[in-house]
């Protein structure tokens, strides 16, 4: 753990070698801000040997706010102060003890320059009006606790999209399981015992055997040989389990379905959310924000495909709040938002009438009784230059993994 204090300089603490028990250090740090880089994903970390924050900057978030295009620490410090960084060893395996000098090194750098890139991002946002959207989206930070636990985590295995039978879904699960924990036992990252692709491949090259097993990439190699009696097991437990208790192929979800299937499920849904797209990219256009700082994209959706009745604004504000939107998001986004849950999809076009010989009669015939073939032509739509004309593109309004 790295600390930077003003008039203290920078100290390096080894949470292992203290039982993992900080809540001495933590009490010295009450009642100060704490400006961390990417806060999210520290203070679960944080919390669990005893230190939690009375009050936050994170520099990451603020900013996105500002509106950078990059805010990683080393693009950050070299925009904000001219510095750059030194690389080299985020991949490096922290568990290692005890550390070489460089690595040492490495580590102060991330904290030695925070407090100073903090003051300048803060001038900033107080410039763009958004010191207070910052000082929300800090506090939501601070008190939001670690997520909750999924209730099948192995699901989210890199490649699973490549997985579709049940029993190689259940090979998947029991190598996840094993391995995760094998690295729990360990304290390892789960990703350096066994690579997610190794997972995915064991299950669809169904190896006969614990020999075919270690001659698949990846478990081929020496440190996976000591384990494949683990690996093997894993893949036999999965392949010998009753259908009944077979993973589902496709599991329902708690939200929506796919935003490619709104069309077809329901078009006045797919209506709304286009219209609340449209509204809130132009927003993030003004205001130079990402569109996903300013209302979570799952919320958006959520709200498109299930809005509150009546869907006044009272009724999606609430619905918002519910949803986490901080005051500000709100605030801003409202109105644009009652305005598009009041979309719908326009009306199909009415089928083109058929010629007959006597209109509206139905039949193919010709005004002589004459039984007529039907003739297929084949159309062509072409633009003004003569090509062949794109039908049906859509334009994304912006990026969002859902669509």
């Amino acid at each position: 753990m790295q600390l930077r204090r003003e008039g203290a300089g920078s100290a390096l603490v080894d949470p292992i070698a203290l039982d993992g028990d900080l809540a001495v250090l933590g009490d010295a740090l009450r009642g100060v801000e704490w400006v961390l880089h990417a806060a999210s994903q520290d203070l679960p970390c944080l919390a669990e040997v005893g230190m939690r924050p009375d009050a936050l900057f994170d520099t990451e978030l603020a900013g996105r706010l500002a509106g950078y295009p990059r805010v990683g620490l080393g693009p950050l410090a070299e925009r904000l102060l001219g510095v750059r960084l030194r690389k080299g060893y985020g991949a490096a395996d922290w568990s290692t003890r005890p550390f070489p000098d460089d690595w040492l090194v490495y580590a102060a750098l991330d904290v030695e320059l925070l407090v100073a890139m903090r003051d300048l991002l803060a001038v900033d946002l107080e410039r763009q009006g958004k010191a207070e959207w910052a000082r929300q989206e800090f506090e939501a930070v601070r008190l939001a606790g670690p997520p909750p636990r999924r209730a099948e985590p192995w699901r989210r295995t890199s490649g699973m999209h490549k997985v579709r039978r049940p029993r190689q879904l259940a090979v998947v699960r029991a190598l996840w399981e094993s391995r995760d924990e094998l690295a729990e036992s360990r304290d390892v990252a789960p990703g350096r015992l066994l690579p997610d692709a190794a997972i995915v491949d064991a299950a669809l090259r169904e190896p006969a055997d614990k020999d075919a097993l270690t001659e698949l990439p990846v478990f081929r190699g020496s440190r996976q040989r000591r384990l494949a009696d683990r690996w093997w097991r894993a893949v036999r437990t999965g392949r010998g389990l009753p259908a009944d208790e077979l993973p589902d192929p496709s599991p329902a979800g708690d939200g929506p379905p796919p935003v490619n299937r709104w069309a077809d499920k329901d078009p006045d849904a797919a209506a709304r959310l286009t219209a609340a797209r449209a509204h809130l990219a132009a927003l993030a256009e003004q205001w130079d924000t990402p569109v996903e700082n300013l209302l979570q994209p799952d919320l958006v959706r959520r709200l498109c495909w299930t809005p509150p009745a009546p869907a006044d604004a009272e009724a999606v504000d609430a619905f918002l709040t519910t949803g986490g939107a901080r005051p500000w998001q709100r605030e801003l986004a409202l109105d644009g938002l009652v305005a598009a849950l009041a979309e719908t999809a326009p009306a199909p076009a009415d089928p083109p009438a058929v010629r007959n010989g006597t209109p509206g009669n139905g039949s193919d015939e010709d005004p002589e009784g004459t039984r007529r073939s039907p003739r297929r032509r084949r159309r062509r739509s072409t633009s003004a230059g003569g090509t062949p004309a794109q039908v049906g593109t859509v334009t994304p309004v912006f990026s969002d993994p859902e669509t």
